[in-house]
């Protein structure tokens, strides 16, 4: 049974006395958010009151979910912890090295033989320890996750920032670094600072061509990309009763780009409907015995200003349709003001290429209206004037969707149909001309788009948008065009009018099963790790050096970073997917998509000791070989997007001591200090100005920690003159002893 019944019912079982004792330590009524962390708090930490934004708590999530560019530097960290099974289950899910190509099949079959050697790795490993392996082409972790392991009230993590779409099933889920995964496996604690809660009031219905989606990109103009950092946001009011569980869910999902930790909404009708839909009527009748203990207290609806926060309001039933872009998934406009979105960036108003999926928008709802608009224009002899793409978010939604005739729609419509997986959504997608650099503008139903992540052409202006107003994207082929004024000109010379959408919330002949494509284990200790010493996709991991005991001297900058600085560009996707199990040859893409802040050129910085421009991964060699230790400058939200452990462990494989920034995002510093580094911020932003391009920099104060206690960093000017700036840390003492012993994973083998 996929969906660990027993231990569902184990959580249930411990929730209404775990909450009864959070209500009583507060002395007031709970938001969900509190139920359920309070709920999953280890033993003897469930009678404190923790201060939001400040107090680190320590907390047992419930499942470990992974997907398959992370999951192999996780699996290969959790292979050197020296346990022979998981302390929890886990789930491991092969989506996000198929590239999208021509078609779904050919695109399958070609993943399966340039992956075969990585996919090896990951069965074997699951083989061996007991985890749950999803096979290439079951579909898209969370859209999986969402249908056969989240249910209400449960605490998930998982390698991957949208994590959080299981959030629409009433489950906190959390988007980690594998290192933190691994916590998880060997039994020990997960760390998480007690997180703030804003709270979202949705009021109405949606209507006309709004959907769900419209709710997070309103919310994200509204929130920006670091308004929800360290904070949990979680919907209520009448308006979230209206919203389909998989409508929650893109809402949830598209959390991650505010910076939300996570977002929930209460367990509902609506999330009763879909767990029977999916086989889990056990789970919905468990749920319903607690349904109080799995909703926020009544009164924090009434008066939610003394409970949250933060409190936001959306009225559904005004809310209009919205692009979101380019460049950054907060960028928010309403349709009818899209000329102004395009003016800033000069983008180009026609649209070459929509797109339906990813993780945030492929459930079978999605695809059912974004089929009904497909039908409506054929009804009313309309063609495309944009290519369309469409990614199903699982077998059973594809299976079920090409039953029901929803993708012989979209192929009748000239739509090419690709593979159960991320696809173009993380840059695995091999565009034809994107090589050329045009400038051209695409509307997709993704979560992110930051330049160049698409396609690979940092021209590309993405614009994110719901499935359904992608696929009115590809009819009109105009970023201006609004269905809810404008017309369409047919064939025939007519002028037409588009149709409100409406889709089927769920199938009414059930779903097609899926189980046929994953391989639960019970766990062998005798089965073998795949992995070819002469591999350039794998490699064994070597433990970092633990800390010398000594401050930092005679450290040299190797990029000072400008502007926004996401985990795409520290380590980039694409085409270096494939290296992602192998940690010396990933770090050749260390921060070559970011932008140097002394000649605004992306890649080319100074190599202090031989006064030359080197790329960035050349000069960190170098210095690493030379013994000199190098650091990182950042700027606001340092490391926002994807949870990619990689873009910390590149920079500590090479001899990077430190990464300084105005802000970090929050799974990124995570990332940081569970390899080792010291992750610091400058006690006064303005400090990020006064360092120059041929400084040497010292961190000083090392060997005097104490939480909360400064740093400070030393500058040593070419021209001789010298400056201290005070540098700020959130470290405590455990997260202290990953940096003394190297990274956490040392620490843990060192206790073990």
């Amino acid at each position: 049974m996929l969906f660990n019944a027993d231990l569902i019912h184990d959580v249930y079982v411990k929730i209404p006395s775990r909450v009864l004792t959070a209500r009583r330590t507060f002395g007031r009524p709970l938001t969900l958010t509190e139920k359920i962390l309070y709920t999953h708090l280890t033993d003897g930490g469930e009678d404190k009151i923790y201060v939001r934004g400040k107090d680190f708590a320590e907390f047992n999530p419930d499942r470990v979910a992974m997907q398959d560019a992370t999951a192999q530097m996780a699996l290969l960290q959790f292979a050197t912890a020296g346990r022979a099974n998981s302390a929890i289950p886990v789930s491991v899910h092969c989506d996000h090295l198929i590239q999208a190509r021509k078609n779904a099949v050919s695109d399958l079959a070609a993943a399966k033989e340039e992956n075969k050697e990585v996919y090896a790795f990951l069965e074997s490993v699951c083989k061996k320890y007991g985890l749950d392996f999803w096979e290439p082409g079951a579909g898209i972790i969370h859209q999986v996750v969402f249908e056969n392991y989240a249910f209400p009230g449960g605490l998930l993590i998982g390698t991957d920032s949208h994590t959080v779409n299981a959030g629409g099933l009433g489950m906190l889920a959390v988007g980690v670094g594998g290192a933190d995964a691994v916590d998880a496996m060997v039994n020990l604690p997960w760390e998480l600072k007690f997180p703030r809660i804003i709270g979202v009031k949705l009021r109405g219905s949606l209507s006309g061509f709004a959907s769900p989606k419209d709710v997070i990109l309103k919310l994200s103009g509204m929130l920006k990309v670091s308004g929800g950092t360290d904070c949990v946001i979680e919907y209520f009011g009448e308006g979230a009763k209206t919203i389909s569980a998989t409508g929650k869910g893109t809402i949830c999902n598209m959390g991650a780009e505010v910076g939300a930790t996570c977002s929930v909404f209460g367990f509902d009708d609506s999330m009763e409907k879909y767990l029977r839909a999916t086989g889990r009527a056990e789970i919905a009748d468990a749920a319903k015995k607690i349904v109080s203990c799995l909703r926020c207290d009544a009164e924090v609806e009434v008066e939610p200003e003394k409970y949250f926060d933060k409190v936001l309001e959306i009225d559904l039933s005004t809310l209009k349709p919205h692009y979101n872009g380019p460049f950054s998934p907060d960028r928010s406009f309403a349709i009818a003001d899209m000329e102004k979105s395009l003016e800033e960036f000069e983008s180009a108003s026609e649209v070459s290429a929509a797109l339906v999926g990813s993780c945030t928008n492929s459930s079978y709802e999605d695809l059912s209206r974004a089929a009904f608009i497909v039908r409506d224009a054929h009804a009313k002899g309309l063609k495309p004037k944009a290519p369309l793409y469409i990614n199903p978010g699982s077998e059973a939604v594809r299976a079920t969707a090409e039953r029901d005739g929803i993708l012989r729609s979209f192929v009748d419509f000239g739509a090419t149909v690709f593979a159960n997986a991320c696809g173009p959504c993380i840059g695995m997608w091999a565009r034809e001309g994107a090589q050329k650099g045009e400038k051209n503008s695409i509307v997709h139903s993704f979560n992110r788009n930051f330049s160049g992540r698409a396609d690979g052409n940092e021209q590309t202006h993405a614009f994110v948008s719901s499935p359904e107003m992608a696929v009115i994207a590809s009819l009109s082929g105009s970023l201006l065009f609004n269905p809810e004024t404008d017309f369409l000109i047919n064939e025939a010379g007519e002028k037409q009018k588009l149709t409100h959408p409406w889709g089927e919330e769920l199938p009414v002949n059930g779903f097609v099963s899926n189980s046929s494509a994953v391989q639960v284990s019970e766990g062998d200790d005798s089965t073998e790790i795949a992995i070819d010493p002469q591999s350039d996709r794998l490699q064994k991991l070597e433990p970092f050096a633990p800390w010398n005991g000594r401050d930092i001297l005679n450290a040299k900058l190797l990029i000072k970073v400008k502007g926004k600085c996401t985990t795409d560009h520290i380590s980039k996707a694409g085409e270096w997917l494939k290296y992602r199990g192998h940690l010396e040859n990933i770090s050749g893409n260390l921060l070559i998509g970011a932008v140097n802040a002394f000649n605004d050129k992306k890649n080319k910085v100074l190599f202090q000791p031989g006064n030359n421009e080197m790329t960035v991964p050349d000069a960190a060699k170098a210095y690493k070989a030379a013994k000199i230790p190098s650091v990182v400058l950042g700027d606001e939200n340092y490391g926002e997007g994807s949870s990619r452990e990689h873009a910390a462990m590149e920079p500590r494989f090479l001899g990077v001591a430190a990464v300084i920034a105005k802000s970090f995002a929050r799974i990124h510093e995570t990332n940081l200090k569970k390899q080792g580094m010291l992750a610091l911020t400058f006690a006064n932003k303005s400090d990020y100005d006064k360092i120059q391009e041929g400084d040497t920099l010292a961190i000083l104060g090392l060997s005097n920690f104490k939480p909360g206690r400064p740093f400070t960093l030393l500058l040593h000017h070419a021209d001789g003159a010298q400056e201290e700036i005070l540098l700020n840390h959130t470290y405590n003492a455990t997260q202290w002893e990953w940096f003394k012993a190297g990274s956490a994973l040392n620490a843990l083998n060192r206790d073990a």
